[in-house]
């Protein structure tokens, strides 16, 4: 038993029973998960379904839709994830090659089918799978790093640089030339807000009458 398609589901879809049960004989030994239909509109409902396998074999002759019906249905759909898709068939024409090709089918295998031929496109499939997975987790990995750095920024904005400042009256010239109180440059440039209060310097400088009251306030509120 060879376990190269360990984990990875596959919908075996054919009408003729017998064809069926060897195929899922043999694929199942490939170590892959096998799910059955034996007409095409099952095989589109599994595929189409909320967790679809991520490989199909399809026979493109069965009873309602084809298989190449089936695979323009599934490829059409933007919703459904990537799935590899081989066409069955007898047929061996350059056209009918084109045509499966065109369905939306990623390969095409005559009937009988060589089986060591089945397992290499098979092993094809599930590396393409892989790769979709690996893209697929890079991108979900970069779009939340993308929220995050976007959620950083909407809670930060960063002064830098250097800014003209008077050294009397504390003002900032902003780029276009004009003086403005810092505070009132903070406010428009950041996302700081200000609780104004009155520091124990300016206190008993400017309001010595109310200076032993407001300092004890102000000791009551660090304790």
């Amino acid at each position: 038993m060879n376990d190269k398609g360990l984990g990875v589901r596959l919908l075996l879809a054919d009408d003729d029973r017998p064809t069926r049960i060897m195929l899922r004989q043999r694929i199942s030994d490939w170590g892959y998960e096998i799910e059955e239909a034996d007409n095409g509109q099952s095989a589109l409902e599994i595929l189409t379904g909320d967790d679809p396998p991520r490989m199909a074999v399809l026979d493109w002759i069965m009873p309602g839709l084809d298989g190449v019906e089936v695979c323009q249905r599934v490829a059409s759909r933007s919703d459904t994830p990537f799935i590899y898709t081989i066409l069955l068939t007898r047929r061996s024409e350059k056209e009918d090659l084109v045509q499966a090709l065109d369905s939306g089918a990623h390969d095409f295998l005559t009937k009988p089918v060589d089986i060591n031929e089945l397992r290499s496109r098979l092993d094809v499939g599930r590396r393409l799978i892989e790769a979709d997975q690996a893209v697929r987790t890079a991108e979900k990995e970069k779009e939340r790093v993308i929220v995050e750095l976007q959620q950083a920024l909407s809670h930060i904005k960063t002064l830098s640089g250097l800014l003209p400042i008077c050294a009397h009256c504390k003002k900032i010239r902003d780029d276009q030339g004009y003086w403005t109180q810092l505070e009132q440059y903070i406010h428009e440039n950041s996302d700081a807000s200000f609780s104004h209060s009155i520091c124990p310097e300016c206190a008993k400088e400017h309001f010595p009458d109310l200076y032993p009251e407001l300092e004890e306030h102000s000791e009551k509120e660090s304790t």
